[in-house]
């Protein structure tokens, strides 16, 4: 792979992923067209066809999750080349609403959250951190630290790249919707992820630091193309939280258990780039949220998570929904790197680029 120049991660459209299938190509057919031209009936028809013809998980259905990331984008930075008046297309929300529902099915008939009784701030803390804590089996994080080669490296960063390079926000998406103490530590957690406004310090800019250390592009979505549908999973899920403030509990435990479990695999990936020879530059992002992670977590936990329970006791059961889901939505996408790198194959969907 070859070096390229670096660029402003914070502008640009997404480039329109390729389709991974008939609902995707319907979807990109539709989006040519001006949104005062059609009802989007036909990707309507695909989404439906597509439901009842196809089985599996919808965290493996590269189909869904292409067409899902595309919808969602248009609430972002927009896609390129696409009209910004398709964001609210009555026809796009209608479909879109279709598979969220699947999708949201499909995790909550497969992930069992923790029961817990009581909703006071201390006791959600608790078992927050007890649902993330270490349990010792296979680890992407630690496998990186020891065992990872400079392609696995690169392949890493190119999976993580498309949530990295816009870290924060789908959680942002939850502000508006609290009040409030957790607001408070919400809107504190996000000021750090988007660098205590120093443009240069925001962790997708330290991220897109570290993807130019390795000779990667870091243009914003270069390489959704290469990542397949259990990473792309991960966003979509943060992205439907997100944006729903029926699932705000569940947006705020997606978050406590995301910063819950970032300080410790930081540091074992930081050790990773470290140890083949990459410099501070590079490992930043890593070393960046060691420390700042172990803060976040205590301020996700108890002040956000922990608060908003007990401001509204009915969350309760979503917050660890949320919570449950982000380990295992993670959990699956990394299991799926892991397996592949150990059998000396790439986790990308293709070779990566040159």
């Amino acid at each position: 792979m070859t070096a390229v120049e670096s660029r402003d991660v914070d502008s640009g459209r997404l480039q329109v992923p390729s389709a991974r299938g008939p609902m995707g190509e319907q979807l990109i057919q539709t989006l040519r067209q001006p949104p005062n031209a059609t009802d989007a009936s036909a990707l309507g028809k695909a989404v439906g066809d597509h439901l009842r013809t196809t089985g599996g998980y919808a965290t493996q259905d590269e189909d869904l999750q292409h067409t899902l990331l595309c919808l969602y984008e248009l609430h972002y930075r927009g896609l390129e080349g696409v009209d910004d008046r398709w964001e609210w297309h009555p026809g796009l929300l209608a479909a879109r609403a279709v598979l969220e529902d699947h999708f949201e099915a499909d995790l909550r008939s497969r992930i069992t959250p923790p029961e817990l009784d009581r909703s006071d701030a201390r006791s959600v803390a608790e078992a927050l951190f007890a649902m993330t804590a270490d349990d010792g089996g296979p680890s992407l994080s630690r496998f990186v630290a020891k065992k990872a080669t400079e392609e696995q490296l690169r392949e890493f960063l190119i999976l993580r790249s498309v949530y990295q390079l816009k870290e924060a926000d789908p959680h942002t998406w939850a502000i508006p919707r609290l009040s409030g103490a957790p607001k408070a530590a919400l809107v504190e957690i996000q000021a750090d992820e988007y660098g205590d406004g120093r443009p240069e310090r925001m962790h997708s800019a330290l991220f897109a630091q570290a993807m130019r250390g390795l000779g990667l592009d870091d243009t914003y979505g270069a390489y959704v193309d290469l990542v397949p549908a259990s990473t792309l999973a991960s966003l979509n899920m943060m992205s439907m939280f997100g944006l729903h403030r029926r699932l705000r509990g569940a947006i705020v435990g997606h978050l406590a258990a995301f910063e819950m479990t970032s300080s410790i695999p930081n540091k074992l990936y930081g050790n990773g780039f470290r140890r083949l020879g990459h410099d501070a530059t590079t490992t930043r992002y890593f070393d960046e949220h060691v420390e700042a992670d172990a803060v976040h977590e205590q301020i996700a936990g108890r002040d956000l998570a922990g608060r908003l329970a007990a401001q509204e006791p009915a969350l309760l059961p979503d917050i660890l929904f949320g919570a449950a889901a982000c380990l295992a939505v993670d959990g699956w996408a990394g299991g799926n790197t892991l397996d592949a790198w150990e059998h000396q194959a790439s986790a990308l969907r293709s070779p990566g680029p040159a």
